[in-house]
């Protein structure tokens, strides 16, 4: 007997499948996979594994199911049943209250970067602004020519609709990030500043 599970149970991943399914019907584990490309996949970054990995687990909780063909290229190809319906629904009323996490490598390495070299901070602010800036032109670039395609995004090409909103998203990110890391770089700068003045006045006065 297959146990339905609550919305607290399931992970963001769960939702993103079940609601995937819900509004471009059923699809093949590469199909979700160019989906989440097309759309969330410019400002969040799903493990492939997990895309092929999920739905499965989804059909062993009775909230997909699946048709698997016998010949031929053997597709899976996963459908959301009325179960999954009412758990991606009762996920949708219920308020996100977690937190934005901002897991940032470079933010971690900033935090330790008085146990290494002099260098170190400047280092890393050079390299995340490398980054960032490029992230922020690709962005931009994409944006532009979403833009530049001028024509109008049909109502119901939800897909695309979302893709541009994914775009503002990244854009106003990478401008963030940038003007952090800029900011950490002239800090860096001044304290070199600082720093080559005092050793000049210490040889003055000494």
């Amino acid at each position: 007997m297959m146990l339905t599970m609550s919305t607290e149970q399931l992970s963001p991943t769960s939702f993103l499948v079940l609601g995937l399914l819900a509004r471009e019907g059923p699809s093949t584990p590469y199909e979700l996979k160019r989906h989440v490309a097309e759309t969330l996949g410019v400002i969040w970054s799903f493990p492939h594994a997990l895309l092929y990995a999920e739905p499965p687990r989804l059909v062993a909780q009775g909230l997909a199911t699946e048709d698997h063909e016998l010949t031929g290229r053997r597709r899976r190809t996963f459908s959301i049943t009325d179960e999954g319906i009412e758990s991606l629904q009762a996920w949708l009323e219920r308020p996100a209250r977690e937190s934005t996490e901002l897991r940032d490598v470079g933010l971690l390495q900033l935090l330790f970067a008085n146990v290494g070299s002099r260098d170190a901070r400047h280092q890393i602010a050079t390299d995340q602004l490398s980054i960032h800036r490029g992230k922020l032109a690709g962005f931009e670039q994409s944006e532009t020519t979403e833009v530049l395609k001028g024509r109008p995004v049909p109502a119901n090409d939800k897909p695309q609709q979302w893709r541009g909103q994914a775009l503002r998203m990244g854009v106003l990110y990478e401008r963030a990030a940038v003007d952090f890391w800029e900011g950490v770089s002239l800090g860096v700068a001044a304290e070199e500043a600082a720093t080559v003045r005092s050793g000049r006045e210490d040889v003055t006065h000494g």
